[in-house]
């Protein structure tokens, strides 16, 4: 996670950001996330507008962490450690997703461009984190791996949910690995 998501902080620190946080999802429950201005984010946390850009560079800074904060938390209920080679972490980054878009159902269209943008940094980001811990000297440069292995299980967990007769999680799931795993082989040079 980026800094701004770090909870090694300060208490308020970590309370200012949390108050941040909670004034998003609240205002995301009766508005669109592009009606939404820092100023009402600010005012809902009961902060002003400086407090807010002392924590976050924007909105969508807010939104990625929000998201970042929701996946930390699937991802510690699945115990996963991803470091590179370890593809059986695939599977718990894939159900997060799929957990988390799942859950988001009846909101994401308040937030669609921007939680797409959100999820995909978020598993982006622990993609290349893991990517970093193999072997180095890969044939892929791990930053486009890792884009495009978050984008890939992104686009597949959205297609799922568009099912009329959607699979549960668990069975798409494999599904969505067996798709995603050739490449991280490919960084690999295997």
């Amino acid at each position: 996670m980026d800094n701004a998501c770090v909870e090694n902080l300060d208490p308020r620190i970590r309370r200012t950001r949390q108050l941040l946080q909670q004034a998003l999802e609240k205002l995301l429950l009766k508005k669109d996330f592009g009606e939404i201005s820092v100023q009402d984010i600010a005012d809902a946390a009961t902060v002003n507008r400086v407090t807010f850009y002392d924590h976050y560079t924007d909105k969508s800074a807010l939104l990625e962490c929000v998201v970042g904060t929701r996946f930390g938390e699937l991802i510690a209920e699945r115990k996963i450690c991803f470091e590179g080679t370890c593809s059986s972490a695939l599977k718990p980054i894939v159900l997060a997703v799929c957990d988390y878009l799942g859950s988001k159902k009846n909101r994401r269209k308040k937030m669609e461009p921007h939680l797409e943008s959100a999820v995909i940094a978020v598993v982006r980001r622990m993609l290349l984190e893991g990517l970093s811990k193999g072997p180095s000297g890969t044939p892929v440069p791990l930053e486009i791996a890792a884009t495009t292995i978050s984008w890939a299980i992104y686009g597949a967990a959205q297609e799922w949910l568009l099912m009329s007769h959607r699979p549960p999680s668990e069975e798409i799931a494999g599904k969505i690995v067996a798709l995603v795993e050739p490449m991280l082989r490919v960084v690999h040079g295997a």
